[in-house]
């Protein structure tokens, strides 16, 4: 595999205090990557730098071969980086198929002109965005819901709608932020199930989560953060085997921090 995303030397200060101290990793295509620290280790603020919310005090930041370092976020999006919120963002008084038929023509080819002459360009576009919806929806597992008000789904089943409309412009890779943050064990499981399969299915995706199980269960590689340096880079089971992560991540001793870390929400 090669690298889809590659951010190098990543910094960002507030008021002289370092959020991001140099930091560089990177995102292979293909891949599930996990970027994980305690509190203040810089993790939200490495993605909004990335996805071009916050602009980065200097460092470079490289998507599919091309650098958007510095590009306003609806740039970088276009390009072909696309993230999800902590906070789920959804229309609840649309259906399920209308948030992702939004989310994709946000993007796609068409025009209002052709919008209202029925052109054949607007056509195919439509084509396209019912093919693609249906089959993330397939994927995330709420086929039943296709055609019902978002409003009426569980909070994590909105979460999945979230990311299913940030994969319907087919991007390059999809960042997201705290996927599981808030949903009750049994969502988890299937947001877990949803990102494995999509995932197969040849999604790319970067996350940031507190619950560090849900990270090591599904990533095939972990960013770890603290005080804004990269503190390790590795598999899962590698990452559990640092003696500094875990006492890093809990401040505490390295056991009691592996056990805490095992059940960490």
């Amino acid at each position: 595999m090669s690298a889809v995303l590659e951010v190098t030397g990543l910094r960002k200060a507030y008021a002289g205090v370092h959020a991001l101290d140099g930091v560089s990793f990177a995102v292979e295509a293909g891949s599930i990557t996990g970027l994980i620290g305690p509190n203040g280790s810089g993790k939200s603020t490495a993605i909004d730098c990335i996805s071009g919310f916050q602009r980065l005090d200097s460092g470079k930041v490289v998507l599919a071969g091309a650098d958007i370092t510095g590009r306003v976020a609806h740039h970088i999006a276009r390009a072909g980086l696309m993230r999800t919120f902590q906070t789920v963002r959804v229309y609840e008084r649309l259906s399920l198929s209308d948030n992702l038929a939004i989310a994709h023509q946000q993007f796609d080819a068409a025009t209002w002109v052709d919008e209202f002459l029925r052109t054949r360009r607007y056509r195919k576009a439509v084509e396209a965005s019912e093919a693609r919806a249906r089959r993330l929806v397939e994927l995330i597992g709420l086929q039943r819901y296709y055609e019902a008000e978002v409003g009426i789904l569980s909070y994590g089943q909105k979460k999945l709608v979230a990311l299913a409309a940030a994969l319907m412009p087919h991007p390059k890779v999809v960042v997201l932020d705290e996927p599981v943050a808030g949903v009750n064990p049994s969502r988890i499981r299937e947001i877990e199930e949803a990102l494995r399969q999509l995932n197969q299915a040849g999604e790319t995706f970067l996350i940031v989560e507190h619950n560090v199980e849900f990270i090591t269960n599904l990533c095939h590689q972990v960013v770890v953060l603290d005080q804004g340096l990269k503190l390790a880079e590795g598999t899962a089971a590698e990452i559990h085997s640092d003696s500094r992560v875990l006492e890093a991540y809990l401040g505490t001793t390295p056991e009691i921090a592996e056990a805490e870390m095992r059940t960490s929400a």
